[in-house]
């Protein structure tokens, strides 16, 4: 489609010009390859299958064999899928597969990449062959620059889409597949595929779409545990640990309860299941790579390995499984309609991420609290870490917020020099204060009659027990919110995505609090601190280092900024003592005298300089707090539901 698009555009482009000017012209381009066969909504005649041993642990390397049927001799595309659902953008690790060999009959079938579509290989299918037999690596990350490790001794994280090619000219949903894998010996896995059969440590699965496949990873390791957390109910719902050794599966009970009260909440949020089975997908780890990624009826979440042992450390890890689950509904069932493509070689576009995103973001925050994942306290210290990045976010005054809807293919989430100024994926936090704004606005006009739980159940509650997913546009969302309470929504929602103003704090104001500063963080960040060893004087000195004094972050226009500094140089002293986030902290309170110094020793590259920082506003952290005499709908927000 785009070659196509192209070639017109140039054909009208030279027809356009006078007859002298086309005369003249110089050298012209090379053609464009044959066009890829486009998509068709067909059954595609005939089952893959696909073998993936999964059992060099030392080596982290995935053996792929896959068996692809044909219909008949001439020319076959064969595409490696690269727009990947959930990552929103071209993120299929087509530099780890090596090794492809292609064969019919026994017979060597030669393969040739497309020079402009390279997640593609034409072949010509022989004469009388039924089938294309194909084998290759894929050579997963074994450090962290070559990308997210997905093996380590203990566990494997297998995302079906490294490891199989599909044919072009089908939507994958109506391409059947047949998967098995071989893990190593005693190892358990946790996947939302069914099982079809068990052969020692070779596992072989119901056929499903190609569509499915992918939208279903596996986790497996050699320390596992699963854990019903719907015991009774309409649907399974579990809960997949594996975990780098194995008393970091002991769980108590209160702790798993507060999971299991996740699904009461979200289903009394929703009204509705469009997953005939879930499973949460949970790494205790350190050594394989984070990840928090949905899908429709699972999801890969990756937290620190004491997430149940030293439970009181981490809150800040605890938001995850919410946002993650609340996606089946937000992002899979009800998606945006231009996120919803025939294949994974037709490209995405992201403009309505501050639904997908944004409320699942808000979602997320209101289910943890719901569900006691994350205490009120938590929930409101978070929420206030949120409005004031975002008061901050000065990158406002020249790009609107729904451009930041196509970072996830314009950056691939690669790190921001200056993410202030920048802005980077801000549809998330940012999309989830503007729906805080909405909610405690329809609760204040219907004086608490109505609120964006009525939106939730509306919009994601349909169709009860379908998975077929129900894409939506701009004009659905308005109407739905216009069906909860009727008002100018869509002017509501323009001003705030497309506007350069402050950022939309009116919720939080609306709902009963206002933003404030202190000289010490509150406990949710305090906690971020530590578990995460770095320091936050973003509000301050406008800087964040992390635990050796490296700069992570600094504040577009801020005190460091004005003297030169930028991420990734390192604070080795402070008033001429070695650096220690302590030191830095005292440094800055002193300086609220206006004669002590907050003076640096810093290294960039092989360069030190001194730099001295004027800030005389002593430490800034934000706070929620009460404005006397108003409703508390914030707290009514985060409060469960019983019904």
């Amino acid at each position: 489609m785009i070659r196509r698009t192209l070639t017109a555009l140039a054909l009208v482009g030279l027809a356009s010009l006078p007859a002298q000017a086309r005369q003249s012209e110089g050298p012209q381009p090379v053609p464009m390859p044959a066009e890829i066969p486009a998509a068709r909504d067909v059954p595609y005649p005939g089952m893959l299958k696909l073998s993936v041993d999964a059992t060099d642990l030392d080596r982290r390397i995935f053996k792929v064999k896959e068996t692809i049927p044909v219909t008949g001799p001439g020319p076959m595309v064969l595409l490696y899928p690269e727009w990947l659902p959930g990552k929103h953008g071209p993120r299929g690790e087509l530099e780890k597969v090596a090794g492809l060999t292609i064969t019919a009959d026994g017979k060597p079938v030669r393969w040739v990449r497309d020079p402009v579509e390279v997640f593609a290989l034409h072949v010509v299918v022989p004469e009388g062959a039924k089938t294309l037999e194909l084998e290759f690596q894929f050579l997963s990350a074994t450090a962290a620059d070559q990308g997210r490790v997905v093996v380590t001794q203990e566990m494997l994280n297998l995302q079906w889409n490294s490891t199989a090619f599909y044919p072009a000219g089908w939507y994958t949903r109506q391409i059947p597949i047949e998967a098995s894998v071989t893990l190593p010996t005693g190892w358990k896995f946790g996947v939302a595929l069914d099982l079809a059969s068990q052969d020692g440590d070779t596992a072989t699965f119901k056929p499903v779409s190609f569509e499915t496949l992918v939208d279903s990873p596996m986790f497996a390791g050699r320390y596992f545990r699963q854990i019903d957390l719907d015991p009774g109910g309409r649907s399974p719902v579990r809960l997949n640990i594996v975990a780098d050794r194995p008393e970091l599966l002991e769980a108590t009970d209160e702790q798993i309860q507060k999971h299991r009260n996740l699904v009461v909440q979200a289903d009394r949020l929703f009204g509705a299941r469009h997953f005939d089975h879930y499973d949460m997908l949970l790494a205790l780890t350190d050594r394989m790579g984070g990840i928090g990624l949905e899908h429709h009826r699972s999801s890969e979440n990756q937290v620190e390995p004491e997430y149940f042992t030293e439970w009181d450390r981490m809150a800040p890890e605890r938001n995850l499984m919410p946002h993650e689950y609340s996606h089946s509904w937000n992002g899979k069932f009800r998606r945006g309609a231009d996120l919803l493509t025939p294949d994974f070689a037709t490209p995405m576009q992201d403009t309505l991420l501050w639904v997908y995103e944004g409320q699942d973001q808000y979602w997320g925050y209101v289910l943890g609290a719901r569900s006691g994942l994350a205490t009120r306290q938590e929930t409101l210290d978070a929420i206030a870490n949120t409005a004031a990045a975002f008061e901050y976010r000065v990158g406002r005054q020249w790009r609107a917020l729904e451009d930041t809807t196509h970072d996830p293919i314009i950056s691939a989430r690669k790190p921001k020099g200056w993410l202030s100024w920048q802005r980077n994926e801000d549809y998330y936090s940012e999309g989830q204060l503007i729906w805080l704004d909405a909610d405690t606005l329809i609760r204040e006009q219907t004086r608490g009659k109505k609120s964006l739980d009525d939106f939730a159940r509306a919009f994601f509650g349909v169709n009860d027990g379908s998975w077929t997913p129900l894409p939506y546009s701009f004009d659905d969302v308005v109407a739905t919110l216009n069906g909860v309470m009727p008002y100018d929504w869509a002017t509501f929602l323009k001003t705030r995505l497309e506007g350069h103003g402050p950022a939309p704090l009116d919720g939080l104001a609306r709902g009963g609090y206002r933003l404030v500063w202190k000289d010490k963080p509150n406990a949710f960040g305090k906690a971020g601190e530590s578990l995460y060893k770095r320091t936050d004087l973003t509000y301050s000195i406008g800087l964040s280092l992390n635990a050796t004094g490296a700069l992570t972050g600094v504040q577009w226009d801020g005190p460091a900024f004005k003297a030169g500094l930028t991420v990734g140089a390192q604070v080795v002293a402070v008033n001429g003592e070695t650096y220690s986030a302590d030191r830095i902290k005292r440094a800055i309170t002193a300086a609220k005298d206006g004669t002590s110094p907050i003076e640096l020793i810093v290294k960039t590259g092989e360069q030190y300089r001194v730099v001295r920082l004027a800030w005389t506003g002593g430490l800034r952290y934000p706070h929620l707090e009460r404005i006397e005499g108003t409703p508390d709908r914030l707290g009514d927000i985060l409060t469960a539901r019983k019904k």
